[in-house]
Formats: structure tokens, C-alpha cells, sequence
């Protein structure tokens, strides 16, 4: 009797979050790697291939049935899916986790992963998804102004009480997901708001926001700015220095006045507000985090983007003031792909892709994206929509990539790795190691297809490759070329072998030796375009 007694009341502790500290420490959490980041999941380095759902079919169990059973024969391991405060907290304080347990039995079922997506106060900007009990109470739950005075439907982040609403939602849904999850770790990492911002104007204009621009910039931000000088991205350091690195004053006597200090000053306000959510979940299960941004594209001035949300030029102020974010993480559906993934990837911040335009490209762009970069995962949008997803061009991708998924864990973080991305414009990469002169090209560059003689639009074609050893190499990809040279004087690469090969439970396997005609009588690799495969070549010398 005593013993159920007492395992009654541990239930009843462990879900009130009371034990929330102990038994944490094998939950899913990012370690260093080498220069790489690295994702585990049951203690074992995990990536991402993954898709994000459009944001309503996550409200159905009956259509998450349909797109889980689809999403296995699609070779996918995880899916972004989103989580509704509307329909978790309907009433304050009455929690309601149907959905959530659902979606998590059909992960589950279809050996799924799940990245959950917070869509709390804020989602693209706007408060649309805030339970309507508080859409109905502007005055106990204000909103955000513009300069003349217009309330937007975006909660303020100048409000304890939207402060206090989000997080207690928050921490008691990541309290539930422990509760329920901790063992099997189905889900790995959660995303906090969605692509926050302001629109309209740079920043909130309200009576609130407006006392706090006018106040001293806080100390917080003035210590993390002067320990990290050197560093500071650029925009933030410029607007500083012109400001003669002033120590004491408001936001326009630190920055100096402009939409670019309003951008800083309300960063950094929705950062405190994103800490203190964020915080509060961590309390009850220390999971992952991060922040994905609306990115700053089109030559749009900050009030035209969702301004001040975690956009690379502000990494900076985001993590001075929510270091219970993670990461950082861009959500691209403009042009610039590797420019995007560059700007991420910097200063200690992981590259992982949680949102990409739903296009053909991705299957080439994937291959840059781990290679390059050691990115933790990749996910276009809507998902759910991938038409003939057997023949599919990423399902390609990610077939490929599930077989070299066990090397290419082990060889993040060790500098042995490197992406290849091509269009109609970019044709052409080189790469130096170990005394050689790799050069990467479109498979187009041949002329061997039609596209090349015609003008018409190039396929986007991607690979990476990984070194095995000095002379060995492993490429995996679809539509480049790859030649060798050698740096010493008098000395010729030559093309000892290359096999097609395919990993089976991690092993390498040859399938077919590529002579001849296959590697232009020793001339170079090809995996030609509209062709998907996994090459190992050998390397020698004369």
C-alpha cells in the first residue's frame, strides 16, 4: 500500500514539474563536436532529414494519420510540427493535450521524430494563434502600437501579463511532453514562437515601449557588448562606434537615432521576453531550443521584414539576453541559398534549416547544406504537398543521404567534409586537400545534354564529398563532375578506381566498378544529372 502510495504521489510531483532537475541529464541535448554542433537522442549524435507541416494539418488527427503514413515512404525521420495555444489552453488554465498525445502515438507508430513548434503569443509576426481569451481582453493583454497609435494584433512584449500567459502554457507543455516523452524521446527539440517580428514599424510605439526606449539601455546588454567587442556583428559594432562606445544612456544616446537602433532595442525586448518562455520550459525539460527567423530579403528596410527577430545581424543581442535559446535558425524562400546558410553558420551558431520553399532544388541544395556547413538538419515547408513523392527529386536526396547518414555523424566537426551547390549561374567549385585540386562542375558543363546547347534553364545539381583517408573519398550526389590535380611539381593524380557503391547498416558495399565510358577513360567522376548515387574513388600517383 505504501509502495503505491508513494509512486502515486512521485507521478503526481514528476507532472507538476517538482523533479523536473533530476533524471535530465540523458534527455536530447547539443554537444560539441569538433567545429561541429551535434544533435543526441538517446545519447547518439542525431540528423535531421525532415519536412515541415503546413500550419492547420497538425489541428486533425484524422489528416496526421494520412501524412505520418505518408512521411515513412518518404524516408523522412522527422517532421516540424506545430503546436497551438488556442487549442492546448482554450480555457486559462485547462490544458488539453489530445493532439499533442496523438501526434505523438503516430510518430511514434511510423518511426518518426517530432521538432514541436511553439505557436504562442507570436506566429509570422502576429498573435493569431493566442487562445481567444486573451484576443477578447486587450487591456489586461495589450497589443503592440504603431507610431500613430494603431493597436496591431501582435501582443506587446512590454507585458507581464502576455509574459506570464505564454510561459505558464509553455512550461506546462514541455512539463506534459517529459512526462510523457522523457523514455522514448520522440520528440528532440522544440522551436519557441514562430518567425517573430515587427511589422508596420520598426519597433512597438506603446506607452510601455516607448518608456523603455527612452530609458538607460541595460547594463545587461552593455556588459555582454564590451566583453565581446572584437566580435559583435557588424551592424551592432558600426552603430556603437558611431556612437563612441558609450557606456551609459538611453537607446538613440548608445546607437544613435534610426530604424536600425529601434530594430536593436526591440530585439532585444522580445529576446527578455523569449528568455523568460523559454526559461520556464527548460525548468520542466531541458530539451533544445531554438528561435527561426523571417529572414531580412529583398532589399526591404526593418518594419517591411518582421523586424528585430532572430535575424543573423542581431545574433548578438539574442544571445545576450536569451541564453536559453539554442540557436538561431533561418527559414529561406529567397534566392541566395548559400549566402543565407553562410550568415548562419557563424560564431558558434549551428546551421539548421527548418524551413525551405517546397522546390525541386532542395534535392541538390540538402547535399551543400550537410556538407559545407555540418548541418544539423534540413525540412521544407508544407511538406505534406510533395507531389509523386516516389519520384520525387529530395526523396532521392534523402534516400542517398539515409545510407551515409552513420558517416556522416562521424566525420561532423572534423573538417572533412564539403558541400557542392550549382545553378545556372554558379558552375564551377574548387576545393584544395592533402596535396590535390578537387574541381567540381555542373554535369552540364559537358555539353553531353541538351540544356547546355539550347540555353534552357539548368537543373540545380549538389553533392558532398567526404575524405575517407589522403587518397580515398567518398561523393555522394547527383549531376556534378569532379576532376583531380595534383600540387607537386611533376606530379600527375591519376584515377586509381571508383566504384558505385551503397551502405547497408553503416558498411560500404561496391555494386559496380565505373570504367571506361563511366569515368571518361580516367578522366573524372560523374554522377550525371537527373541520376542520383554514392561514388568511392581512390587516388594515385605518376
Amino acid at each position: 500500500m505504501k509502495n503505491k502510495l508513494y509512486l502515486l504521489l512521485f507521478s503526481i510531483l514528476i507532472s507538476a514539474g517538482i523533479y523536473a532537475q533530476q533524471s535530465v541529464q540523458d534527455a536530447p541535448r547539443l554537444i560539441k563536436k569538433g567545429i561541429a554542433t551535434q544533435l543526441t537522442v538517446q545519447n547518439q549524435p542525431f540528423l535531421i532529414l525532415g519536412g515541415e507541416l503546413g500550419n492547420s494539418i497538425a489541428s486533425s488527427l484524422e489528416d496526421m494519420k494520412d501524412v505520418c503514413a505518408k512521411f515513412e515512404q518518404m524516408q523522412l525521420n522527422t517532421m516540424l510540427v506545430p503546436v497551438y495555444w488556442e487549442l492546448t489552453e482554450s480555457e486559462k488554465g485547462k490544458f488539453d493535450y489530445t493532439l499533442v498525445d496523438g501526434i505523438i502515438d503516430l510518430a511514434r507508430q511510423h518511426n518518426l521524430k517530432i521538432v514541436f513548434l511553439w505557436f504562442g503569443v507570436w506566429k509570422n509576426s502576429m498573435s493569431c494563434y493566442s487562445p481567444l481569451w486573451i484576443k477578447e481582453d486587450s487591456k489586461k493583454y495589450p497589443r503592440a502600437e504603431t507610431k500613430k497609435g494603431r493597436k496591431l494584433e501582435i501582443l506587446s512584449a512590454f507585458s507581464e501579463n502576455n509574459t506570464k500567459a505564454d510561459m505558464d502554457a509553455f512550461s506546462n507543455l514541455m512539463g506534459h511532453i517529459r512526462t510523457i516523452d522523457q523514455q522514448q524521446q520522440t520528440v528532440i527539440m522544440v522551436q519557441v514562437e514562430n518567425e517573430i517580428g515587427m511589422l508596420e514599424d520598426a519597433r512597438d510605439h506603446s506607452k510601455e515601449a516607448n518608456k523603455a526606449f527612452n530609458s538607460a539601455v541595460p547594463q545587461q546588454l552593455i556588459n555582454y557588448m564590451q566583453a565581446h567587442k572584437n566580435t559583435l556583428r557588424p551592424q551592432l559594432a558600426d552603430r556603437w562606434q558611431s556612437k563612441g562606445y558609450k557606456t551609459k544612456g538611453n537607446w538613440n544616446e548608445i546607437f544613435g537615432e534610426g530604424l536600425e537602433t529601434d530594430e536593436i532595442f526591440m530585439a532585444w525586448h522580445y529576446a527578455v521576453f523569449v528568455e523568460q518562455v523559454a526559461k520556464a520550459g527548460k525548468e520542466r525539460y531541458p530539451v533544445p531550443m531554438y528561435l527561426n527567423a523571417a529572414l531580412n530579403s529583398r532589399g526591404r528596410k526593418a518594419g517591411e521584414y518582421p523586424s528585430a527577430g532572430p535575424l543573423a545581424h542581431l545574433l548578438d543581442i539574442w544571445r545576450a539576453a536569451a541564453p536559453s535559446i539554442d540557436f538561431l535558425a533561418p527559414d529561406i524562400y529567397d534566392p541566395g541559398f548559400t549566402g543565407w546558410c553562410q550568415q548562419y553558420h557563424i560564431d558558434g551558431n549551428l546551421l539548421f534549416i527548418p524551413e525551405i520553399k517546397l522546390e525541386t532544388g532542395n534535392a541538390a541544395r540538402v547535399f551543400y547544406a550537410f556538407g559545407e556547413h555540418d548541418a544539423m538538419g534540413f525540412s521544407p515547408f508544407s511538406i505534406e504537398n510533395t507531389p509523386d513523392i516516389k519520384n520525387y527529386p529530395l526523396m532521392k536526396s534523402y534516400g542517398i543521404l539515409h545510407q551515409i547518414l552513420p558517416l556522416l555523424k562521424e566525420k561532423q566537426g572534423s573538417g572533412k567534409t564539403n558541400g557542392i551547390w550549382f545553378d545556372g549561374e554558379n558552375k564551377e567549385r574548387i576545393i584544395e586537400r592533402n596535396g590535390y585540386t578537387f574541381t567540381f562542375r555542373h554535369d552540364y558543363t559537358l555539353g553531353w545534354d541538351a540544356a547546355a546547347k539550347d540555353g534552357s534553364t539548368w537543373t540545380e545539381s549538389g553533392a558532398l564529398i567526404i575524405e575517407l583517408s589522403p587518397r580515398e573519398y567518398l561523393v555522394a550526389g547527383t549531376g556534378v563532375v569532379l576532376t583531380f590535380e595534383s600540387k607537386k611539381e611533376g606530379v600527375t593524380a591519376g584515377i586509381g578506381l571508383i566504384d558505385e557503391v551503397v551502405f547497408t547498416d553503416g558498411k560500404m558495399k561496391p555494386i559496380r566498378r565505373l570504367n571506361g565510358d563511366e569515368n571518361h577513360q580516367g578522366r573524372h567522376l560523374r554522377i550525371p544529372a537527373g541520376q542520383w548515387q554514392i561514388q568511392y574513388v581512390k587516388l594515385y600517383e605518376y
